[in-house]
This record gives structure tokens, sequence and C-alpha cells, in this order.
């Protein structure tokens, strides 16, 4: 989970970025809200599909806005001064259009906005909504601070947020770590159970349950699990029931998803016995990575990193 630490951190981060004569912030990305909030769906509920939004003032903090059954169906505790929840459904009445209950709870927050300067998401935002705040469509550009290394200037706010999440907290780094183990276990599974006459579809299932093993709850997983031959050399996405056989290179690229973030870990595995050419392939990959890793650290550019993963394979006639 994100922590409440983490969340104030990216918020006050979020308040630097913006002019001072700004006074609120509607977020509405649900990957954002969470991002600042903790505010997650659980993807494995009813509600799954659904979001909130989320309001920072900056003198008052934040607001948490969604619909009762939404409310009650996040991952973890959301990190907000308050909650305002619209009724969609109170178990006697029929239900209403659900974006409709949303929009009774930014109706209860609006007539305190009239007059203040703020700026909303407005990539994620309905036009609904900028009807109840009596927006116009600028009211999404917010001024930048002129000491941004960015420079100054008009910038949507989701481009703002989308910029700030490059740099990760610490409980984000947490997270993401938790994932890297999970897919790692799915992964060291995989190598023991390949060979000749197991299908992609045994392999996918004992992937998944090795991987929820170790991340010890609900995980979603996808990605490629799939074989490669001289007969379908480029092949992805989920098992299709294949029976692999040997000479087959199996092809397992896939993600864990924890909370709104996730790990990305890829091998190739031989299906039996890897030819000459397949080792040497392998060896000099394996020289291209060790190098590119040992030239990460702060303030390298992209570039040199991609240069420094380049020149084995480059060296070696690639």
């Amino acid at each position: 989970m994100l922590t409440k630490e983490g969340c104030l951190t990216r918020r006050e981060r979020l308040w630097k970025m913006v002019s001072e004569d700004v006074e609120w912030l509607l977020i509405a990305d649900p990957r954002h809200v969470h991002y600042l909030s903790n505010f997650w769906v659980q993807p494995f509920s009813f509600s799954v599909g659904e979001r909130g939004y989320l309001l920072l003032e900056r003198e008052a903090g934040a607001t948490l806005l969604a619909d009762n059954f939404t409310i009650k169906s996040v991952a973890g505790q959301p990190h907000v001064e308050r909650e305002v929840v619209g009724d969609w459904y109170d178990h006697k009445h029929s239900v209403i259009n659900r974006d409709h209950a949303l929009f009774s709870a930014l109706k209860t927050v609006s007539e305190r906005l009239f007059g203040r300067k703020g700026a909303v998401e407005a990539e994620a935002l309905p036009l609904g909504a900028f009807e109840i705040l009596g927006l116009d469509h600028e009211s999404h550009s917010i001024s930048r601070e002129a000491n941004d290394q960015q420079g100054a200037g008009s910038v949507d706010l989701g481009t703002v947020l989308r910029g700030l999440r490059r740099q990760k907290e610490p409980d984000e780094i947490s997270l993401m770590k938790q994932c890297m183990r999970a897919t790692e276990a799915g992964h060291a599974r995989a190598r023991e159970i390949i060979k000749p006459g197991i299908t992609d579809y045994d392999v996918f299932r004992e992937v998944y349950a090795a991987a929820l093993e170790a991340a010890g709850r609900p995980a979603m997983i996808y990605g490629d699990f799939r074989a490669n031959s001289a007969l379908e050399p480029k092949s992805g996405g989920l098992p299709v029931g294949h029976t692999l056989q040997a000479g087959d290179l199996f092809v397992l690229d896939y993600s864990i998803l924890l909370d709104g973030y996730r790990s990305d870990f890829t091998n190739v595995i031989s299906v039996g016995p890897p030819s000459n050419k397949q080792l040497l392939l392998f060896s000099q990959l394996q020289a291209s990575l060790e190098a590119g890793a040992k030239s990460l650290k702060a303030g390298v550019l992209a570039k040199d990193v991609y240069a420094a993963a380049s020149k084995p394979l480059i060296d070696a006639g690639y």
C-alpha cells in the first residue's frame, strides 16, 4: 500500500509545481488519485472500473469524492482529510446512473470552489463535471512556477502529474519490489517445469501459482506465455494450449500488478537443450545487460545507458 507519508510528500511536490495563486486542484485519473491518496479500487471487486475524484485544496487538504459502493471497494485506507460520498444504491430504491452519483458528490463541494482559482485534470474529467463546476475549456491549464526545472509557462495538470510520477518515493519502490519478488518466483518455477510435452497453459498455471504464493495476496498477472519456433518465430499473448516441443523457445514476459504498481520481467527459456548458436546469442545479450546495468546511476542520460548496453553487441558484429 502507499503510505500516508508518501502521499503527503507527493502532494507537496505537486503544489510546488503550481503557481501560488492556484487554490485548488481536481484530480480525476484513477492512477493519479491513487498516487496522491492511496485510493485504489480493488480490481477483484464488483466496483472494478469505477473511480473517484480527489480534490486538493492548498489550505484545506484532500477530499475524496466517490459513490457509496466504490468507496467500500478500496484496496487500502485512503489518506485524505475527508470523504464526500454520493448515494448510488441504498438497498431500497432502484439505482441511478452511477456516474451521476459521483457528480452528486462533486456538487456538494462545488459551491466553495466558485470564485477561487483552480485547475482540473481535464484529460480524465467528463464534460458533466466541467458543467457542475462552471468551468471553461481553459481551466485545465496551470501556470508553472518559473523556478521549475522545465521552465515557466502554461501546462496541463495531467502532464505535470505524469512528470512527477517519474521520480519514485520509498513507498512506491517498496510496492515495486513486492511485484518483482513475486515475478521472480514465477520465473524460477517456469525454469523448473518447462520441458517437451508440457503445454503453455500448464506453464501459465504454475507460474501464476508461484507468483501468488510469493506475493502473499491476490494479484493480477498478464503478459506473454507462448512458445516460438522456426515455423512461428514471433508470437506472444496468453497461452493457447500448445504442447511444447524440443527446440521451441518459450517467451515468458509478464507483469504482476499490486495496488496499481507492476513489475515486468522477460526470459526466453529453451525447451530442451539449446543450440550452440542460441548459447552464443545468450552470452552476448548477458554482456549487454551487464554493461547497461553498470552505467546506471543518477544523472546519467538515458541515451548513454543505451550506448553502454549496445556496445557489446556492436563489438560482436550486430
